[in-house]
């Protein structure tokens, strides 16, 4: 399938005015990224939204709470932000948490993470893993049900996800129903072909995740840990069932198909998509690409359907 052309046009314009992120400073690139993400100036409406910080291991750690209309108590979704590990915040995917919420009839909690280079693997999935072991502690305060907890997010934030899905399994706390993973980043190695098919053009490039990963890693030996590739994960058996979404336009695409196969094999139910026409980071897309809708109303019916399993 060709490009969508509504995301045709879109591309254009960001390939002509947004500079490549890896050739920006950290600083710059996350004030670009949070201008381009920002929340809406019409948001989703839902039921409530609340702002609050919960203990962190490194200090109070910023969550953003999305809870739908209605009586609780309501599933739980503790969602991660993309940026490459290096940029974005709750902010940049306020969009998607609230049509999350509304679609899946669940509590949503966007949690924020170290962000490196000031702060290398594996601070964001401590951080993650530990912002989902609070909510799994208070769901019922928040009005939520502990039996009914999920994680998912966005690209990096997918990766942590998936993470800390492995580490849970391992510890056997918290214990998860299901995880939501869009266009996840799932191993530290560029050699697979759409890595090398959509290497350039669509917005993420090969150069920029080499550069994220960069960022993120200690060392490239790091890279090895199945914490930080969980695709190298030699047991994936723990894992709860999973969704995973991919672009047909992304050099991780292929990554993402090979997870969903060693998911299967592992014997975890996986339902895995490539949406044609799309690039990565499609969600922001959904308003004005109707693809993109489908997918995000795909993996809200999806979560929903797991959530009253």
């Amino acid at each position: 399938m060709p490009l969508h052309p509504e995301v045709q046009k879109a591309l254009a314009v960001m390939n002509a005015t947004i500079p490549p992120l890896h050739t920006l400073p950290p600083p710059e690139a996350r004030k670009l990224i949070e201008d381009m993400r920002g929340p809406a100036a019409e948001p989703e409406a839902v039921g409530r939204v609340e702002n609050r910080n919960i203990p962190g291991i490194a200090g109070p750690q910023a969550v953003r709470l999305y809870t739908p209309e209605g009586d609780g108590p309501f599933p739980v979704l503790v969602y991660f932000h993309g940026g490459g590990w290096v940029l974005g915040s709750p902010n940049t995917v306020d969009a998607s948490c609230r049509a999350l919420t509304n679609l899946a009839g669940c509590i949503v909690v966007s949690a924020s993470y170290r962000l490196a280079p000031e702060h290398k693997f594996p601070a964001a999935i401590d951080d993650c893993y530990a912002a989902t072991r609070w909510v799994a502690l208070n769901a019922a305060a928040l009005g939520g049900d502990t039996g009914r907890l999920a994680v998912g997010g966005e690209s990096a934030g997918a990766n942590l996800a998936t993470a800390l899905a492995l580490k849970a399994g391992q510890q056997g706390i918290p214990r998860l129903a299901y995880q939501l993973l869009m266009y996840p980043v799932l191993n530290y190695a560029f050699d697979t072909p759409s890595y090398h098919d959509k290497a350039e053009g669509y917005f993420l490039t090969r150069d920029m995740m080499a550069w994220f990963w960069k960022q993120y890693l200690a060392t490239p030996a790091d890279g090895q840990n199945p914490l930080a590739s969980p695709l190298r994960a030699a047991d994936l058996g723990d894992l709860p069932p999973t969704f995973i979404a991919a672009a047909e336009f992304d050099p991780l695409r292929d990554e993402a198909a090979a997870y969903a196969a060693k998911l299967g094999e592992a014997g975890v139910a996986v339902q895995y998509t490539c949406y044609e026409g799309l690039i990565h980071g499609f969600m922001g897309m959904a308003p004005a690409v109707e693809p993109a809708r489908i997918a995000l109303e795909e993996a809200g019916a999806t979560l929903k359907a797991a959530f009253a399993a």
